[in-house]
């Protein structure tokens, strides 16, 4: 009987262990791996020679904040942006708008979003894989530009005094543990409603549910406010606005212009022409705010504008996949920061294209791009205010280098009066949606 194809027999095990015995170089990466991290065995410290923290485009921003152990950082880096408006206006050193404020709705509207996405699918079998995805992908801590603008103009902003972080906040697991266990057991139980077509009873299972996570999110992060005092010191005393809500606040103080900025993708893919613009269907946390809105641009277009909004002054909130060649202990971000090819064989990263194809990398994590250097008219770094906290990197800000630029960053959101005509009316054409399960839904957390 012929030998099936494909095992791993006796004789090529034992041809894998004698390659492997051959090669010198083996034993001594074994022997540092048994004591060390891989990342510190083969990091290579040429990535910091280009990597200094002086940049000829340099945005004095303030000091980082701390989104501790959770994944809100599209929150964090969205806030920031604004923050520096207040900051501005009057005068401030240090200041954070809350941060838990803006979880406490995202966690909410997504909760609605998701039951109402189940009452329209919830009729399908379970192993559909519309369910699957909405299901598997739950309620979570990450998100995209435009989730944060819907939650922004439907809720307004306040200042973190007057809603400060709770543990909870700062370490979602267990509250998030407990809102998919909930919504997972709604979606089981209605499905037997929609089947037979009992769809009162399906919508007063899904506002029952909801209270119930209302509670939870309540009790978790925090009672909602709707009127507080602004208190502030700045170069010329102590200042105290009364009465305020959250909207006023954000009129007076932020502004209500977000719907000026639009989010711009690189996604170099066969199924994305660039100068379109996509949406991502199931996507969105809030019923009724603003849609996914993805123009996909080549990506020196993109850095063209992103350094536009800096040379005016204006940081810029991007996503990227952070996966990769992150230093913790340094500053630098650079594709030759760790040696894994060299060590091992075989690249960690390949082309743009192929890694979104085939779930290599997607976008996962925001921050804020603060600066650039330009070397003849080229970036050749970027700085970086991420939301780590001050112990790590440079005060908790760090240099991204071109290559890793180019290579892993997927989204960046720049003011629509920076796009050029082609760009405008690619905008204002016909909308392509997506997949709910395409790379260019993933969220950053």
């Amino acid at each position: 009987m012929e030998e099936q194809k494909g095992i791993l027999s006796e004789k090529r095990l034992n041809e894998l262990q004698d390659a492997y015995l051959r090669d010198e170089k083996n034993a001594l990466v074994r022997h540092a791996l048994s004591r060390h991290s891989l990342a510190n065995v083969i990091y290579d410290n040429k990535s910091q020679i280009n990597s200094a923290f002086h940049f000829s485009i340099d945005i004095k921003t303030m000091p980082v904040c701390n989104q501790k152990v959770s994944g809100r950082c599209w929150i964090f880096a969205g806030l920031n942006f604004l923050r520096e408006r207040v900051a501005k206006k009057l005068h401030l050193a240090k200041f954070e708008l809350s941060q838990n404020y803006i979880s406490f709705y995202d966690k909410l509207e997504k909760c609605n979003f998701l039951l109402e996405s189940l009452l329209e699918v919830g009729n399908r079998p379970h192993d559909d894989r519309l369910i699957h995805h909405l299901l598997t992908f739950g309620i979570g801590d990450g998100g995209q530009w435009d989730m944060f603008v819907s939650l922004v103009k439907k809720y307004g902003v306040v200042p973190q005094d007057v809603f400060p972080e709770t543990y909870q906040s700062n370490n979602t697991r267990e509250t998030d543990f407990l809102l998919n266990a909930a919504i997972r057991n709604f979606a089981s139980q209605v499905h037997g409603l929609l089947v037979n077509e009992k769809v009162e009873e399906a919508r007063s299972l899904k506002e029952r549910t909801l209270t119930h996570l209302y509670n939870l999110l309540v009790n978790a992060f925090g009672l909602p406010l709707h009127k507080f005092t602004f208190e502030y010191e700045n170069d010329k005393g102590y200042h105290s606005d009364k009465d305020l809500t959250p909207l006023t606040f954000l009129k007076k103080y932020v502004g209500d212009d977000l719907e000026n900025y639009q989010s711009l993708i690189n996604s170099p893919t066969q199924d994305k022409p660039f100068y379109h613009n996509y949406t991502v269907d199931y996507l969105g946390g809030t019923v009724g705010g603003r849609p996914i809105s993805h123009l996909n641009l080549p990506m020196e277009r993109i850095k063209e504008l992103i350094v536009k909004q800096l040379k005016d002054g204006e940081p810029v909130w991007f996503g990227s996949d952070v996966s990769f060649f992150r230093d913790r202990n340094g500053h630098a971000w650079d594709t030759d920061s760790f040696a894994y090819e060299k060590t091992f064989g075989f690249p960690s990263y390949f082309q743009k294209e192929r890694m979104l194809d085939y779930w290599h990398s997607a976008m996962n994590h925001a921050m804020l791009i603060t600066g650039v250097n330009l070397d003849e008219g080229i970036a050749n770094r970027w700085k970086i205010e991420n939301s780590w906290g001050n112990d790590n990197g440079e005060q908790g800000y760090y240099t991204m280098s071109a290559n890793f630029f180019d290579t892993f960053v997927y989204q960046a959101v720049v003011n629509k009066k920076y796009l050029n005509d082609e760009e405008k009316k690619a905008l204002n054409s016909e909308t392509i949606h997506l997949n709910p399960w395409d790379p260019m839904g993933t969220l950053a957390d």
